[in-house]
Parts: structure tokens; C-alpha cells; sequence
């Protein structure tokens, strides 16, 4: 196990991942350490093309996202470096991380359907591909074609369903949402409590962010495509690579250690109402609980290879 470094010792962060949504496990793991860090956030893609771009003088030592398919971009692109730690082994299932280990999932997030309970029965839904029934023109809200969520997303379905189903269903979702289309996952629920569509796609952790706040809100989630033969709930995850140039490996190590270890992944996961992927430790008890559903089984360091056609899919249907 590495050794604790001493107070001067600086850690630079690139992140994707929103700061207040980050900077809370951070601090904790400076109060244990005291292992500064600094931190960048700004978009995944910019951060990847900045760092592909800096090569060896990059300043960055870990990168964390909030997309597996990005980290596994970084990866293709030689910017991790393998983690040979049983801590990780022990604590994050093999399914939520590189095979070498070079990008760990530190936390899951699953596409929901949120509907608005007085426009909607809650068995009217099942699958993502029921948005695509004309019965709900005008009445849905989605994200914009440059979501990240929404390409990880269409990618995971036509890894499912195939591509010819999967332009159908694109087809149909952009006729339904018409002009129902936003840049925040926010603004989609936000739209759904006031009634002003029936439903919406989002990560789960937005509605329960909403109803945080607003527990009165007319507000309820669907796991989509638990029926039998369905694809299960599609799942992204949020992971940390540490940079293969970085001098500073073993207090980097530290980090990796303390955001997997138990207290770690539930102070990650709950700032966010996000699932830790560490088996024994258990979600917030606002959330569905994980063993009641089923995650679609794609790979999640498939997501890389997916995108591109994915993306020229997006831009073939035309969403906007």
C-alpha cells in the first residue's frame, strides 16, 4: 500500500465532472492525506483533446468523467496508465472498469423515464421504444443530439436492438419531442413537473435532485425495459484514469484507493443520488433499489468503438 505523502504534496485534477459535485469527496481525502488537489473542470471532449494535445507536459495526474465511453477514449489513446492494486480488484466489479484496470467506475447512473403522474399511468410505459409511439406527439421532452447521455445512450440501444430498429425509434422520439428538446437534463424534468410534456428521458439522479427540493412535485420514474426479453436499464458510470506521464503515482494510487474503498463510494455516490458500484455499500434510500432491476448488458468499454456510428446516426435522423 502506498505511503501517505506529506501536506506540500499537490494532486492536479481534469474533470468533467461538475465541482460541487466532486470537490466535497476531494476535500475529505485532503483532510485524511494532506494530498492537495487542484482541480480543472470543464466538457469531457475538451478535456480529452486538451490532454491528447499537452502529451507528456500535461499537468494533469488523474482524469475523472462522467462518461465510460470517454475514459475508454483516453484510453485507446494511450493516456492512463495500468493500475495493478488489488484494493480496486476487490472493491469495483470487473464489469465497471478497464481490463487493465487503466479507468476504474467510481459510480453508475441509469436513463430513466420520468413521467408527470396526472398525464400518465405508470403501466403506459415500458420500454424507451414506447416514446416512439405517435400516442405521444408533442408530448415528450428529450435531450439535445450533443448530450453525452444521449450518444452513450442510442449506442447501448443499437448494441441491443440493431441499427435499422434503433433509427426507427430515433425517428420516432424526434417527431414526439418536436420542439421538446433542451440543453440541461434539468430543464427536461423541470418541463415534466409543470405538465408542460407528459414524460421525458434523463439520468435518474435528476429527478431525485428535483424531488429533493421539491417532494410535492408530480414526479415518478420508470426503469425501462425490465420485461422479459427487454434489453435492461442502459447505464453509464463515472470513473477516474490516473495519466500515464504523471511523476506523482503513488499519492495518485492514494486517491484511487480512498474514492473505492466503502466510505469513499458512498460520499461519491450520494452527492449526486448516483448507485456505488462497490457491492456491499448501499445507494440512498431514495433511489430504487439496485437489485430490483436489470442493467442492459453491453459493455461498457464498448461505448468508445459505438460512438462514431452512433453519432452519424444522430445526424442522419436529423436530431437536433
Amino acid at each position: 500500500m502506498p505511503t501517505i505523502a506529506s501536506a506540500a504534496d499537490t494532486l492536479t485534477i481534469y474533470s468533467g465532472r461538475a465541482e460541487r459535485l466532486i470537490k466535497p469527496v476531494l476535500d475529505a481525502f485532503t483532510a485524511k492525506t494532506g494530498i492537495h488537489i487542484e482541480l480543472l473542470s470543464s466538457g469531457t471532449t475538451e478535456l480529452v483533446n486538451r490532454m491528447k494535445a499537452e502529451g507528456d507536459r500535461s499537468p494533469a495526474d488523474l482524469f475523472i468523467t462522467n462518461d465510460a465511453g470517454s475514459l475508454e477514449l483516453a484510453r485507446t489513446a494511450g493516456l492512463f496508465r495500468p493500475l495493478n492494486m488489488r484494493e480496486v480488484e476487490r472493491a469495483i466489479p470487473p464489469q465497471f472498469r478497464a481490463a487493465d484496470n487503466s479507468w476504474i467506475g467510481l459510480s453508475g447512473r441509469f436513463w430513466i423515464v420520468v413521467y408527470n403522474t396526472t398525464l400518465v399511468k405508470p403501466d403506459q410505459i415500458k420500454s424507451l421504444v414506447d416514446l416512439a409511439d405517435p400516442m405521444w406527439k408533442d408530448k415528450i421532452a428529450i435531450p439535445n443530439a450533443g448530450s453525452e447521455y444521449l450518444q452513450a445512450g442510442v449506442s447501448v440501444i443499437r448494441a441491443s436492438l440493431g441499427d435499422d430498429h434503433t433509427k426507427k425509434f430515433l425517428e420516432g422520439l424526434r417527431d414526439n419531442a418536436g420542439t421538446q428538446v433542451y440543453q440541461k437534463s434539468s430543464q427536461i424534468v423541470d418541463a415534466v413537473a409543470k405538465g408542460q410534456v407528459a414524460m421525458g428521458i434523463v439520468n435518474h439522479y435528476y429527478v431525485y435532485r428535483h424531488l429533493a427540493t421539491q417532494p410535492a412535485a408530480p414526479l415518478a420514474v420508470v426503469m425501462p425495459d425490465q420485461q422479459e426479453g427487454g434489453m435492461g436499464a442502459i447505464m453509464n458510470v463515472a470513473g477516474i484514469g490516473i495519466l500515464k506521464h504523471t511523476p506523482r503515482v503513488e499519492n495518485a494510487k492514494l486517491l484511487v484507493e480512498f474514492l473505492v474503498a466503502q466510505a469513499g463510494q458512498k460520499m461519491f455516490a450520494d452527492l449526486d443520488k448516483e448507485y456505488p458500484l462497490h457491492p456491499e455499500v448501499k445507494a440512498d434510500s431514495a433511489l430504487l433499489e439496485r437489485k430490483s432491476f436489470r442493467a442492459a448488458l453491453v459493455p461498457l468499454t464498448k461505448l468508445a468503438e459505438l460512438r462514431e456510428p452512433t453519432l452519424l446516426l444522430i445526424e442522419q435522423v436529423g436530431m437536433r
